[in-house]
């Protein structure tokens, strides 16, 4: 039985290319393709894939967010992360959402598939030049108390508002996408402004880019 895979990147070309490259592989079938957050979440509910190969800077909704949910209504189902970000903030993110590995965009197509399969076999897979910042961030946090993150302080949707935002999309567009009415987007926003302390736009962007939920590069 083949492993079923979802992809999700919000470039088409890398999409095509790793589908093309991982079908030539035995026993694995890519049974769908997502270029954002909500639509991996959409497609993981309508396929419910064993795996999904996900990318982190997306719009709409980044992968860190959708690895939670995905996993919330399927936690059988295994992510591994695909990201050009090697910051800790991005891999302690995508860890502690529960994905079981993390790849970098530069590395062998090769190891793409060892990762599958380690990560297939029930064990965590991180690409090498990722090891060190783990076990570093890890040691800093040994006997200290971890910074207030925005997932903390924020509800799931409260960071898929400021997501939204922080792109730069109207309230009325963030109330489509998120199946609720502008009144609602705009109560968000403000509870957004109230929790984090911001007053102005700038500082709310400034916020979600640090935080790692977007990024300025896509």
């Amino acid at each position: 039985m083949a492993i079923r895979i979802l992809l999700a990147d919000d470039h088409r070309i890398l999409r095509e290319g790793l589908k093309k490259l991982i079908e030539e592989e035995e026993g694995f079938l890519v049974v769908g393709e997502a270029k954002d957050g909500l639509e991996t979440v959409r497609l993981a509910q309508n396929f419910t894939p064993e795996m999904v190969i996900m990318d982190i800077s997306m719009p709409g909704l980044n992968g860190i967010e959708a690895t939670i949910r995905i996993l919330s209504e399927y936690p059988e189902t295994k992510v591994i992360a695909l990201s050009m970000h090697r910051e800790s903030k991005y891999v302690m993110g995508m860890l502690e959402a529960g994905a079981k590995g993390y790849l970098l965009k530069d590395c062998a197509f090769d190891e793409v598939i060892k990762a599958i399969s380690t990560v297939a076999g029930g064990s965590n897979y991180l690409s090498p030049g990722i090891t060190d910042i783990v076990i570093t961030e890890s040691l800093n946090r040994m006997g200290k108390q971890v910074q207030t993150s925005a997932r903390s302080l924020l509800t799931q949707r409260e960071i898929e508002v400021l997501q939204l935002l922080a792109e730069g999309i109207k309230s009325k567009e963030v109330g489509k996408q998120l199946f609720i009415s502008k009144k609602t987007v705009e109560t968000h926003r403000r509870n957004i402004m109230q929790k984090l302390n911001l007053n102005s736009t700038a500082e709310l962007v400034r916020f979600a880019i640090r935080e790692g939920i977007t990024s300025v590069e896509k």
